[in-house]
């Protein structure tokens, strides 16, 4: 895991270079959530609405809508797919992701419509760590967590 002004930013997951991260599992579906800089930025979260199961998405489209006191905005999918799992924990209890946004704080499952191109938008490895950490020095982020 790479750490750049208390912002974490695991190597093994895949990044738009804004503020998603993607995560693909062993049955094919990608995970989404939020990056570390992007929780912090948008202060404590206290609601989260996320697209229902079975609901088709085009790439760009917002997955989730979250929301702060002092923002909100959308969680945009990078590919085409079909929503199969959210995570319904978030809804009663959007926070977590400030806790910790890469584990139990993932925002929904989505099934691809094109496995072999959902990633080709996205980047990972050291070429989205540096973009990330240029990110951060770009819009001064310090990264803090909210405590439970």
């Amino acid at each position: 895991m790479s750490e750049h002004n208390g912002c974490e930013l695991p190597e093994d997951l895949f990044y738009d270079l804004d503020y998603v991260w993607v995560r693909p599992e062993e049955d094919g579906t990608l995970t989404i959530g939020v990056t570390d800089p992007a929780q912090t930025m948008s202060g404590r979260l206290q609601k989260a609405r996320i697209k229902k199961v079975g609901t088709h998405l085009e790439a760009g489209r917002h997955v989730a809508t979250l929301e702060s006191g002092k923002w909100a905005g959308g969680v945009p999918v990078p590919f085409a797919g079909e929503v199969i799992a959210r995570n319904e924990q978030l809804l009663e209890d959007p926070h977590l992701i400030n806790i910790d946004p890469y584990k139990d704080a993932w925002i929904a499952r989505v099934k691809p419509d094109d496995p072999q191109h959902a990633l080709d938008n996205v980047k990972t490895g050291s070429e989205a760590i540096e973009a990330l950490e240029a990110w951060i020095k770009r819009y001064g982020v310090q990264c803090m967590r909210c405590s439970e």
